[in-house]
């Protein structure tokens, strides 16, 4: 992702996530992070010919990864782009020397969690509250990570581009 990115991508998110979407200012202190020698963010976008797909955000911090968000545009769901993004973003755990990675995921998004699922993510808890302002609960979703990154279904991570 760059900044040229953050204009589309920020439409995406207030579409896809309208009662908790980031901030566009979240998104330039995010990519803020993701450059120079103490990078500690990646983000990916997925372009289908100008138009934004898909993008997704990783975060490291002292070996543990997090996932910060994935989103998929209406019209791409179920084409295997979530997982690709997902790949990207495990292969930046292995760039960043992580030994393991987090998530959180609304509890009512099961096809979000079935995919994590796919990727040997399991459950360690609920943060009550955690999407805000709809007051949803979040399901923590951690996984050990040893490189390297691969999709289960065997999907070529292409069509994306790394900050």
């Amino acid at each position: 992702m760059r900044w040229w990115d953050i204009d589309p991508v920020f439409a995406l998110e207030r579409e896809i996530f309208p009662e908790d979407a980031w901030s566009e200012g979240m998104f330039w202190s995010e990519l803020a992070h993701a450059r120079g020698p103490s990078a500690g963010r990646r983000y990916l976008v997925a372009d289908d010919g100008g138009d934004i797909a898909g993008y997704g955000g990783f975060g490291a911090v002292d070996g543990t990864g997090d996932i910060l968000t994935i989103a998929v545009a209406p019209g791409w769901e179920g084409r295997g782009l979530g997982a690709r993004l997902l790949t990207g973003l495990l292969d930046a755990a292995t760039d960043f020397g992580c030994h393991e990675v987090l998530l959180e995921v609304r509890v009512d998004n099961h096809r979000a969690q079935r995919l994590y699922e796919r990727f040997d993510f399991e459950p360690l808890g609920v943060r009550r509250g955690y999407y805000q302002p709809a007051n949803v609960d979040a399901l923590v979703m951690r996984r050990p990570h040893s490189p390297p990154a691969t999709d289960p279904s065997g999907t070529d991570p292409k069509g994306w581009s790394a900050a």
